[in-house]
């Protein structure tokens, strides 16, 4: 056998898969001109012209549109909160087309979603009500059109299985607001595909479309929609809640700090820099340097929720380079264990309010995207660096004593943490100095370790957090030593000159805890519209 026959081998496996795809298409595309046809000649031969019912049916015209007439919007029923209890009640609901059935020319069945609950509808001929025409009319409409249905609740005699909504409406007017485009760039039906389903298929000889993450992105309006997406945000909704609930419950105070600033917040390579009037400038990495000064502006405690910057993400190889930051700025009485005090309680509660108020959205999520309930201790773990770099020299895995932990010692770690301790989330404190910004800490006892820590779930950090330096002499040094001029930050230092208490703090990655907590394998599908380094649209 020659050397290039495996290669040969390769490559046409490579152009078997490809055609295979191209045929998927191609086959969808059939399918969905055969369904348009069907609705097309179900009702064939069917004129609006001298129908007495036409009044309830049709394109609502541009001027009703344009807030013509104020309403009372209570008239309208969420599609989740149809249920038997409305049975034989008339009712008015707004939604998207997601399914149009038709079945011959007096019968169309639509299922009808409203933010990820599905009602069905039948709209079927009545000689009182209901023409032909307006079958006609509702098996033309396109997928993901919003209408206005006004109907009868009815409880059917089986299970309906293509809806969230265990009732159908009977339709008696049918109005579209706004008509999709007949042929959507990408299919919900193949976006909300999990990867499970699609291997299975193959395994059966069948071939199901893979809507790849990039596709998703560029039409990501669409994506959204899905069952999953529509879950991940609505739960990355409660932790950003949580997080605000718990603070100003704990005597916080919410602040909005500035994003563009003369020096870097943390040094290092991750940095934006701009030109502003003249002036060097930079994206803020973090609130970090306001928040501190805050705590000078006797706040005493602070928070904030916002964007943040990095031009390269070291924690994970997605590369995000726009997230949003849930940060913690508080005084410290001793010891920087009072920050981590807040830190247990703070994600406890998130933890325990996810798992009890977001059931539906958890579910939908791991439906499309398989993952098991993080476990976690009512007392969260806390371990030192040096008891952390133990566990993984006693499994052969080697850490420099002063070094930092890369991403596959941080997950190894975590594996090794589940398995002792039985937990996914634990704190890793008494970081060593020289792996850890300007402002953070020196222990006492040994200048080279840090009053530091960094937070993991599964495996991977979402929080780093320290007491910070409040000395502005050493602040100085600390800068100096860490390769930041310190003109650029010389308002920052000099808010420490006034009186300054002891005081600390830490940065969540809002996307990460979402993506961990889910058990997610990339941040994109946390971040609502990701900018990377190859994307800045939509």
């Amino acid at each position: 056998m020659s050397s290039s026959e495996p290669q040969d081998a390769a490559t046409t496996s490579e152009v078997s898969k490809k055609a295979a795809k191209k045929e998927a298409a191609k086959l969808e595309k059939l399918r969905r001109r055969q369904e348009l046809a069907a609705a097309t000649a179900a009702a064939s031969n069917l004129s609006v012209e001298d129908d007495p019912f036409a009044a309830n049916y049709g394109d609502v015209p541009l001027v009703e549109l344009q807030s013509k007439t104020p309403v009372d919007v209570n008239e309208w029923t969420r599609v989740e909160a149809l249920d038997d209890s409305l049975a034989n009640r008339p009712v008015l609901i707004r939604g998207r087309t997601q399914t149009i059935r038709p079945v011959g020319k007096k019968m169309a069945f639509l299922v009808i979603r409203e933010n990820g609950f599905t009602v069905q509808c039948l709209v079927q001929a009545q000689p009182d009500s209901v023409s032909p025409q307006m079958v006609k009319f509702a098996a033309a409409l396109s997928r993901e059109s919003v209408v206005d249905v006004e109907g009868v609740v009815s409880i059917p005699a089986a299970p309906i299985k293509g809806a969230t909504q265990q009732v159908e409406i009977q339709v008696k007017k049918l109005f579209c607001v706004s008509r999709a485009v007949p042929t959507l760039p990408i299919n919900l039906e193949d976006a909300a595909r999990s990867d499970v389903e699609i291997e299975k298929a193959i395994q059966a000889g069948e071939q199901l479309v893979r809507v790849n993450q990039d596709t998703r992105l560029n039409f990501r309006v669409l994506d959204l929609r899905t069952p999953a997406n529509q879950g991940i945000f609505r739960i990355q909704s409660q932790v950003g809640n949580v997080f605000r609930q718990f603070l100003l419950a704990e005597n916080f105070v919410e602040i909005h700090t500035p994003k563009l600033i003369a020096g870097s917040s943390e040094g290092g390579a991750a940095v934006f820099r701009l030109d502003y009037k003249g002036h060097p400038a930079c994206l803020a990495q973090s609130p970090q340097l306001h928040k501190q000064m805050s705590i000078c502006g006797d706040f005493g405690r602070v928070f904030e929720i916002g964007p943040v910057f990095r031009a390269e993400d070291s924690f994970t190889h997605r590369h995000l380079c726009e997230f949003t930051g849930l940060d913690v700025e508080m005084e410290i009485k001793k010891h920087y264990f009072e920050v981590m005090d807040v830190v247990d309680r703070l994600f406890v509660a998130m933890f325990d309010s996810l798992n009890q108020n977001c059931k539906k959205d958890l579910e939908a999520v791991a439906n499309q995207y398989p993952f098991e309930p993080l476990k976690y201790l009512r007392n969260t773990l806390r371990l030192t660096y040096e008891e952390g770099i133990q566990m993984l020299k006693e499994v052969g895995v080697e850490i420099e004593p002063f070094g930092d932990l890369n991403t596959e010692a941080e997950r190894k770690l975590g594996q090794l943490v589940l398995e002792k301790y039985g937990t996914e989330f634990y704190i890793l404190h008494r970081y060593p100095l020289a792996i850890r910004p300007f402002y953070t800490m020196p222990c006492y006892d040994n200048p080279e370790y840090s009053n530091s820590f960094d937070v993991f779930i599964r495996g991977e950090e979402i929080i780093s957090g320290a007491q910070r330096v409040h000395i502005p002499e050493f602040l100085e040094q600390r800068a100096q030593a860490c390769g930041i001029e310190v003109k650029t930050i010389s308002t920052y230092i000099d808010s420490f000159r006034y009186g300054a208490p002891p005081h600390g703090g830490f940065g969540v990655g809002l996307e990460r805890v979402v993506m961990l907590f889910c058990g997610l394998n990339n941040i994109r599908k946390t971040s609502l519209y990701p900018r990377d380094p190859q994307r800045i649209a939509p």
